[in-house]
């Protein structure tokens, strides 16, 4: 499968964005946790379509004139990070969940632990709002872009 890939700014940072011909596959802080190395055969697409979008939407997100997407998700993992995931994104803008939460959400309520490993490596930031996700507490916990990226889009989002 043909995989793309760009870089561009942000008011968090560097993000790389990496893509298939059709649905974004990875967005990552490039300061953060787990950021895939660009493979020899991806192509450096900038100017791609999809990436375009991606653009325009976080440029719209970052601006407060955005709270949902449309770009196409394809995010790579097991089944069970892809059911995390999916409850992820069942969090509306400007609300939090706890990790508890998220875990019920999914019908398996003691998983908290892989909950939360499965929101360390959500591959699609921001889109699959993992920075959503507070401890039972309401404490900010760990965030694979860093967690004064989670503290600026918890602002950003009004929740702080």
């Amino acid at each position: 499968m043909k995989k793309h890939f760009t870089h561009f700014d942000s008011p968090i940072g560097t993000l790389l964005a990496i893509s298939t011909d059709d649905a974004i596959t990875d967005l990552h802080v490039v300061s953060g946790k787990y950021v895939p190395a660009i493979a020899d055969h991806w192509i450096d697409s900038p100017k791609l379509p999809l990436f375009l979008q991606l653009r325009q939407e976080l440029g719209e997100y970052f601006a407060g004139k955005r709270k949902s997407f449309n770009v196409k998700l394809a995010p790579e993992g097991t089944e069970f990070q892809r059911a995390a995931w999916k409850a992820l994104t069942k969090i509306p803008f400007g609300q939090t969940r706890s990790y508890g939460e998220q875990a019920a959400a999914i019908g398996k309520p003691k998983a908290v632990r892989a909950i939360g490993a499965a929101n360390g490596r959500n591959p699609i930031g921001i889109f699959i709002p993992c920075h959503r996700v507070i401890g039972a507490n309401g404490t900010l916990t760990g965030y694979a872009g860093g967690l004064d990226k989670k503290e600026f889009l918890l602002k950003l989002e009004g929740i702080l």
